[in-house]
C-alpha cells in the first residue's frame, strides 16, 4: 500500500453542499477604508478635491453701464407703484390730520367756555327793597318820580287821603297790574298810563280805564329814625284785599 495522498473525489452534480465554495474576491482598500463611514464619505488620508474656480464675468467698460439698471431694479420699475395713502378724491391725509386737529380744539374750547359760563351763573341785580327816600318837607303836593327809575316807585303827596281821610304820604309801585308794564305820569291828565295795553289808574292808584283788573299796589312807608321817609318794596299793600287800611300803608304828615 502507497503513503501518497489521494486526490479527493470530485462533488458529484447533484450535491450542491459538496461544491467548493468559490474564493473571495480581494476587497478594494477604499471599500474596507470607508466599512465605518457613510457610503459615499472620501476614503481616510485622501483629501476632498477643491471645486473647480468659476470663469470670471467679462469686464463691461463702465460708460456701457451709464443709464442702465441691474435685472433685479429693473423687474422693481416696471412693478406698478402702489397707490400713496397721501393722497384723497377731496383732500390729502395732512389736511384731513389739520382739519381733525381744527375740529378737536375748537370741540374743547367750547367744553372749557360752557364750564366757565357754568361756573359763573346768571346774577339779577335787583335794587334794594329798602331806601331811604329824603325828608318829608322835600315833597310838595302831587306825584313824585325822582325814585320811580331806580326804585320802581312813586312816592304821592296827598291833602286828603281816599281811605284814612288825612293828609300824607304812600308808596305806589310802579308795576301795571295787566302784564307788568312801566305806566308813565301823565300830569297834564292827572293820571298814571300804561303804554303797553292802554291801562289807566288815577293818582290814588285806582284803576278805571283798559285791561288792568286791579289797583296798583302801596308799598310799606314810614319814617326812620333819622326822621327821612322809608320806603320798603318787599312788603306790599293790595286794596282789593282791604289791606290799604293797614298804618303802614299811608304815612300821616
Amino acid at each position: 500500500m502507497s503513503d501518497e495522498p489521494k486526490a479527493p473525489a470530485p462533488p458529484s452534480s447533484g450535491d450542491p453542499a459538496a461544491t467548493p465554495a468559490a474564493p473571495a474576491a480581494p476587497a478594494r482598500p477604499e471599500a474596507a477604508a470607508g466599512s465605518g463611514a457613510g457610503a459615499g464619505a472620501p476614503a481616510a488620508g485622501h483629501a476632498a478635491r477643491p471645486a473647480p474656480p468659476r470663469p470670471a464675468a467679462p469686464a463691461v467698460p463702465p460708460e456701457k453701464l451709464a443709464g442702465k439698471t441691474t435685472t433685479i431694479v429693473a423687474e422693481a420699475a416696471k412693478k406698478p407703484a402702489a397707490p400713496s395713502d397721501d393722497t384723497s378724491p377731496l383732500m390729502s391725509r395732512r389736511a384731513w390730520i389739520g382739519l381733525a386737529w381744527g375740529a378737536f380744539t375748537a370741540a374743547s374750547a367750547a367744553a372749557l367756555a360752557a364750564t366757565g359760563r357754568f361756573m359763573f351763573p346768571n346774577v339779577l341785580n335787583e335794587p334794594p327793597q329798602q331806601f331811604k327816600a329824603g325828608f318829608p318837607s322835600e315833597y310838595a303836593p302831587g306825584v313824585d318820580e325822582r325814585w320811580k327809575e331806580k326804585f320802581g316807585v312813586w312816592i304821592v303827596r296827598t291833602n286828603n287821603d281816599i281811605v284814612h281821610n288825612a293828609p300824607g304820604f304812600y308808596a305806589l309801585i310802579s308795576t301795571c297790574t295787566h302784564l307788568g308794564c312801566t305806566p308813565n305820569w301823565l300830569a297834564a291828565e292827572n293820571k298814571f298810563k300804561c303804554p303797553c295795553h292802554g291801562s289807566g289808574f288815577r293818582p290814588t292808584g285806582i284803576n278805571f280805564e283798559g285791561p288792568a283788573p286791579r289797583p296798583l299796589e302801596r308799598a310799606r312807608i314810614v319814617l326812620a329814625d333819622d326822621g327821612q321817609i322809608l320806603v320798603d318794596k318787599s312788603r306790599k299793600f293790595q286794596y282789593e284785599l282791604g289791606q290799604w287800611v293797614d298804618p303802614e300803608s299811608f304815612l300821616p304828615a
